[in-house]
């Protein structure tokens, strides 16, 4: 891409994803450009394109190193995942009880947290009847697709 052009074509490209994925924004980057879509407000794609310094390498981090261990959560039998990004629930409405506590039995199919994602409430079922023995998320926290939120044994 030339200098002061607009890649149209890319800007499409991540805007079909955006759609196709239903996530709310959506940024790729090279050496040179950086492109961002994101849904507004007014749910009207939005897209800038702006040019970038290379920046360097980062290291590592050793937190990162950690979490590749088999204590991490997303390994676990267990694990109940974010099916999308949004934000994590844990009760029905605010300033009532959350859908389960730690130590509590739940079963198949039981609503255990919503996760809110573009205005729509989504209930997070239980992938299998057991007792819920970890919460990885608080209330209102954002979430990412594939994150672990709970823990179910």
């Amino acid at each position: 891409m030339s200098k002061g052009k607009i890649d149209t074509d890319a800007i499409r490209e991540l805007a079909g994803l955006l759609h196709e994925t239903g996530l709310g924004e959506i940024e790729w980057e090279d050496e040179t450009t950086r492109i961002r879509v994101s849904l507004g407000t007014s749910q009207s794609a939005q897209a800038a394109a702006v040019p970038v310094a290379a920046a360097p390498a980062a290291a590592p981090a050793p937190a990162a190193a950690a979490a590749a261990t088999d204590s991490d959560p997303k390994n676990h039998p267990g694990a109940v995942t974010s099916p999308m990004v949004g934000t994590a629930y844990l009760s029905p409405e605010p300033g009532v009880g959350a859908f389960v506590r730690v130590g509590d039995s739940v079963t198949k199919g039981q609503t255990l947290l919503i996760v809110e994602a573009m205005k729509t409430m989504n209930p997070i079922p239980a992938p299998t009847s057991g007792t819920l023995s970890r919460i990885l998320v608080s209330n209102e926290e954002p979430v990412e697709f594939g994150q672990t939120l709970m823990i179910i044994e």
